[in-house]
């Protein structure tokens, strides 16, 4: 089982050779990505080859749709949502009753049409979006979102290169994902030296690629000291989830991270990139020994849904009024990561 290093820098790692037609440069890469996934659990990427004006476009929809009155924001409200799409309120998302999160965010993920089957047999996390009345949203949102998905897609495979897997070891399981991409806006807060935007946790999917327009984010390293991971020109930062975690039986760390310092506005857009609703995931052979202790499975949506409904209000309530249950199994949230690690020990 890996231990995440006193690490007090986030690498840097170019990602260009994993396009490349030579499949020793492809392997380098890989190479480095898991040293990073090993000891640190983050990283950021460069070479990417996303055109920067998809952001650009991504940043102006979303600056326009958060500058709308909350009435009108109110009107994709999450909680209208049978598939968790839509605007969350400050104050909607957080394990924290008396200091919520501070920021509102936009979730959006795999665009379904309303007779998809999956939806329509009342999966919690696949169907349609929710689209505001903003011309053009819809349209840019999409473009970023595939975009990003495709680079995911060039790192799925390189983790299963760096475990020494069939390439597809994880990409088969990439077909109709519940990947979320989250329009987060923290707003001007002269108070902020001590709030916290987001709780420390870990991410509840494989991994996350994020692209932040401020610093605030910190991650917590082996010596339990919190480091900041601030956005660098022309790369996204990637960290481990929880289920590349469990894949890999710890090798792989869904290292525990924050938003703190948040005092200007600052938007944030995290990616998270998942495998299929029903994978079940477990750790692999080569992390299954009799002298090592085997992590019971989960599937990848179910663990998904179940600490979304830990978190978000509306989710709660429907929970509380029967309406919802919990998948059998489900962990409750902070199962993974160090501090996960530390309560076990």
């Amino acid at each position: 089982m890996s231990t995440v290093t006193p690490f007090t820098s986030v690498p840097v790692i170019d990602i260009a050779g994993l396009r490349s037609g030579d499949l020793a440069d492809r392997r380098a890469v890989a190479d480095e990505i898991g040293k990073a996934a090993r000891e640190v659990g983050f990283f950021y990427i460069s070479g990417t080859g996303i055109d920067p004006a998809l952001f650009d476009e991504l940043l102006a929809a979303t600056e326009a749709f958060f500058a709308l009155p909350l009435e009108e924001k109110m009107r994709s409200y999450i909680g209208l949502s049978r598939c968790h799409r839509g605007y969350v309120p400050t104050g909607e998302e957080g394990m924290d009753e008396v200091k919520p999160d501070l920021k509102e965010a936009f979730d959006t993920a795999l665009d379904l049409p309303a007779d998809d089957p999956d939806h329509l047999a009342g999966n919690p996390m696949l169907g349609p979006n929710v689209w505001p009345e903003l011309p053009g949203f819809d349209a840019t949102v999409t473009a970023y979102y595939q975009a990003v998905i495709d680079i995911g897609r060039q790192l799925l495979w390189a983790f299963a290169i760096a475990l020494d897997e069939d390439p597809d070891t994880f990409l088969r399981y990439a077909t109709k994902t519940p990947s979320q991409l989250r329009l987060i806006h923290y707003p001007y807060n002269p108070a902020a030296d001590d709030a916290v935007g987001i709780g420390a946790h870990s991410d509840f999917e494989c991994f996350t690629l994020l692209k932040p327009t401020a610093p605030g984010l910190e991650v917590l390293n082996g010596a339990g000291q919190w480091i900041d991971v601030p956005p660098l020109p022309d790369t996204f930062v990637i960290n481990i989830g929880d289920m590349l975690e469990l894949w890999t039986d710890g090798e792989f760390v869904a290292t525990t991270h924050r938003v703190r310092k948040v005092k200007e506005e600052r938007y944030s857009f995290p990616l998270f990139f998942n495998v299929d609703y029903d994978t079940v995931v477990q750790p692999l052979p080569q992390f299954i020994s009799p002298d090592r202790a085997q992590r019971a499975p989960l599937r990848a949506g179910e663990h998904l849904f179940a600490q979304t409904a830990q978190i978000f209000r509306y989710l709660r309530r429907r929970l509380e009024s029967g309406e919802l249950e919990l998948p059998a199994g489900s962990l409750p949230v902070g199962s993974f990561g160090q501090e996960a690690r530390q309560h076990a020990s």
